[in-house]
């Protein structure tokens, strides 16, 4: 037949198809020489067939592209159930073909029994459209249940804070993240509108800035005032009820700083300083905050007025944290999260520069008196012996394993509860000393009267993950076989929630030790087992049909990089061809922990999932840019070098051409767990894709999430940390979201829940947005309440 007499529109789809066609053959050969289904390589010969028909304008296209779009159906369910996303990826774009190609326009000039071939086509897309129907419906992720409504027993202890206000990151020392407050409730939560809307003037995106710039603070409450701090780090002191600014201090930070991130996720309040403990010094505080900059300071201020406390810090109203550091390279050390404040002490970690080089300043822990500033102890863990105050002249060790996320402490019993991280680099640990090796990625339990190791858990052996443990502790009192136990609960980046004595540091929930792979690369070596708590978040292992994308292409392009990376499950170790590390570091859990009630005995939890890819790469001397091509501007550190170490290392998420995920939504939950039981009673996907596809379709997908829960009393539990922008307010017994209002940036941060002057609870949520999420950036503070 004479081309020229072809329908153009015939022409050009036959020719579209075939060179789909092609490219699935091509790639499917490729995924089955790599020891991967054959299926692709005949559904792209299926799709040249078509093409070919076409091409001859023969109906009989009709009839093979519904066996193509029937066998295609049966493959998915066959691989993935009916889970209507990953079917989306494989048969979606194949039933808009199927739709394309029975436009009168298209098909007109094609000859033999049109009618029964279309007829047979159109049974193919009403079988997909059965099928589709019936997944989008289905949610094979999901849990359902009630949480237990239990009360808690008379020995219950609570640290001595208001119930009316939220005196630290987590309300209190105990890091709950639980407001006892019970006006909002499940029944009124819909009624939640803008009390009002405060805007700090601090963004993102100034000269220097690192690409993690991030608005993650929990404001504190005290009486009737509000006390944050921006990332640029300002403190400031609001009206509670009205958002009225009071004042403001600017701690005038040093410039030009090697920073990786900046941040600040809050500040620390002392009720009442002890005069008489001042040596001399006359102090205008009557109580105190404490700052902590980053350019390595912790600034005392008068919460009346924001004026620095004159007799702190022997006389300047601050604390030097480079005294006795080795290794100074201002913005290389500081302490990203709020100290710990007991009657008597301010305790500080502080967060190093991960995977630059193996010269970075220690990790030690340092206590001081909360009303001199003078030392009182300090705990490193390359040398945890030696906890006495440091000599004058003498350095701590360098590149020691440090804490930068949140501490917990209970008073009564003594101790505090620090959430430690790795020795850098992170994914190289074949020089770490036996101390090291002891107290890297654990919880360790020191006495605050001496800063000696009480008990210590480890929840990694020899980490090769980044998993940190980045969360703060939980501590409640558990009901467990009729007896009253003093629990901490610490979720980890690999989704564990260890249940732990806090007394003692035994697990109340059983913990196994599970073989882990093997083979690290030459000079390192990996732990033969690791930890896995009975109340554990651990996704099932990746197969190449957990692949996904937008499309069977790259879809199928993720699949075949699936099989080129190593991945031998949980803990495969990192590789010089590239690992897959799934739960990746950005974590199932982070510095977001999570919030538990301690009267029910139960948790609210947002468990993430994403995939990362962590290549080791050589390094030939200990100056050389191996994984940068030039040096980062404005004085940034050059990341994941790894200077002195024989490794540097590539780190970056597992996607896909199209830039998603790789792995398969959902990529984030909420989930209840009863924590005298370890069982997961809910669990459901949360969030949508609004504000991360480029179409910003409010897909509820299941997104991922950076920022902690609140709980309260009334029943209900909010979150505003998914990576679209939103708060949203749940059912704490189902886990129902209940109430969603839009945010003008994203909300990576921790809401809080205080009571107003005017009798009424409030929510305060902090809308900032993450740079190394690209959310929405902001400088919002709201607080919502009922009418």
């Amino acid at each position: 037949m004479n081309l020229t007499r072809r329908p153009l529109l015939l022409t050009l789809t036959a020719f579209v198809l075939l060179l789909a066609g092609l490219a699935l053959s091509a790639g499917g050969l490729w995924l089955f020489i790599l020891g991967d289904t054959p299926l692709y390589i005949a559904f792209g010969l299926a799709l040249m067939l078509v093409a070919i028909l076409l091409f001859k304008q023969k109906a009989l296209a009709f009839f093979w592209y519904a066996v193509l779009l029937g066998g295609l159906l049966w493959w998915s369910i066959q691989e993935q159930g009916f889970d209507w996303w990953p079917l989306a990826a494989r048969v979606g774009l194949f039933f808009v073909v199927g739709l394309w190609l029975l436009v009168p326009w298209v098909n007109r000039s094609l000859q033999g029994a049109p009618g029964l071939n279309k007829g047979l086509l159109w049974l193919a897309l009403l079988g997909t459209l059965v099928v589709s129907a019936a997944s989008w419906i289905n949610d094979p992720h999901r849990i359902d249940g009630t949480l237990a409504m239990r009360t808690t027993p008379d020995t219950y202890r609570a640290p001595n804070v208001p119930k009316e206000e939220w005196h630290a990151y987590g309300r209190t020392g105990f890091g709950q993240r639980y407001s006892p407050l019970e006006q909002i409730t499940p029944e009124n939560i819909g009624q939640l509108e803008v009390a009002w809307h405060y805007k700090t003037g601090d963004m993102r995106g100034q000269p220097g800035d690192p690409v993690e710039t991030t608005f993650q603070v929990t404001p504190l409450n005290v009486g009737n005032r509000l006390f944050l701090c921006t990332p640029h780090q300002n403190v400031i002191a609001l009206d509670a009820t009205s958002g009225d600014e009071l004042w403001r201090f600017d701690p005038e930070i040093e410039g030009d700083m090697a920073l990786q991130h900046l941040t600040c996720r809050g500040v620390s309040y002392q009720a009442e300083v002890d005069k008489t403990a001042l040596e001399g010094f006359s102090d205008n505080c009557n109580s105190r905050l404490f700052m902590p900059t980053s350019d390595g300071r912790i600034i005392a201020l008068n919460p009346e007025n924001g004026e620095v406390c004159s007799a702190f810090g022997k006389g300047n109203g601050e604390i030097d944290l480079w005294n006795n550091m080795p290794n100074k390279r201002v913005g290389g050390y500081y302490s990203t999260s709020p100290a710990v404040v007991t009657e008597d002490l301010l305790i500080v970690g502080g967060t190093v520069l991960d995977n630059v080089s193996t010269s970075e300043p220690s990790g030690v822990i340092r206590a001081f008196n909360v009303n001199t500033g003078e030392l009182v102890w300090n705990w490193d863990a390359a040398n945890p012996e030696q906890t006495e105050p440091i000599a004058p002249g003498e350095t701590y060790t360098p590149n020691s394993p440090n804490s930068w996320s949140i501490s917990s402490v209970d008073e009564e019993f003594g101790l505090i509860y620090v959430p430690m991280g790795n020795q850098p680099p992170d994914q190289w640990g074949g020089n770490r000393s036996p101390e090291v090796e002891k107290y890297s990625t654990s919880i360790v339990a020191l006495e605050l009267d001496t800063g000696r190791v009480r008990w210590h858990y480890q929840t990694v052996h020899h980490d090769l993950w980044d998993y940190d443990v980045p969360s703060q502790p939980s501590l409640l009192d558990l009901t467990v076989n009729g007896e009253t136990v003093p629990a901490l609960v610490q979720p980890t980046k690999q989704g564990e929630l260890f249940v732990l004595n806090r007394l003692t540091g035994e697990p109340i929930l059983p913990v196994k030790e599970e073989p882990a792979p093997q083979g690290a690369v030459l000079g390192d070596f990996t732990a033969p087992t690791q930890p896995v708590s009975k109340l554990s978040f651990n996704p099932p292992e990746l197969t190449g049909a957990d692949m996904w994308g937008a499309t069977l292409f790259d879809q199928l392009a993720c699949r075949i990089q699936f099989h080129r990376y190593r991945y031998d499950g949980r803990f495969t170790p990192p590789s010089l061809e590239g690992s897959l590390i799934y739960p990746g570091n950005f974590g199932v859990f982070n510095w977001g922990s999570i919030a538990v009630d301690p009267q029910r005995q139960v948790a609210f939890t947002t468990p993430t999932y994403l995939a990362f890819v962590s290549q080791l790469i050589p390094r030939k001397d200990d100056t050389s840019l191996v994984v940068h091509n030039t040096p980062p501007e404005h004085g940034l550190p050059a990341l994941n070098e790894n200077f002195g170490a024989p490794y540097a290392v590539k780190l970056f998420p597992f996607l896909s051409l199209l830039g998603i995920p790789c792995q398969a939504p959902p990529w984030g939950y909420v989930a209840g767990a009863d924590l005298a039981t370890g069982e997961i009673v809910w669990k459901h996907k949360n969030g949508t894709v609004v504000d991360s596809s480029p179409l910003s379709l409010p897909f509820k997908m299941g997104v991922p999430n950076l920022g902690g829960p609140l709980m309260t009393a009334g029943g209900v539990a909010f979150l505003s940390g998914t990576i679209d922008n939103y708060v949203r307010g749940y059912d704490v017994s189902t886990g129902k979201q209940l109430w969603k209002q839009r945010l003008p940036a994203g909300g990576q941060a921790t809401p809080m829940s205080f009571m107003g002057k005017n009798g009424k609870q409030y929510l305060v949520v902090v809308a900032g947005g993450h740079g190394s999420l690209d959310t929405t950036a902001g400088d919002d503070v709201i607080a919502y309440t009922l009418p």
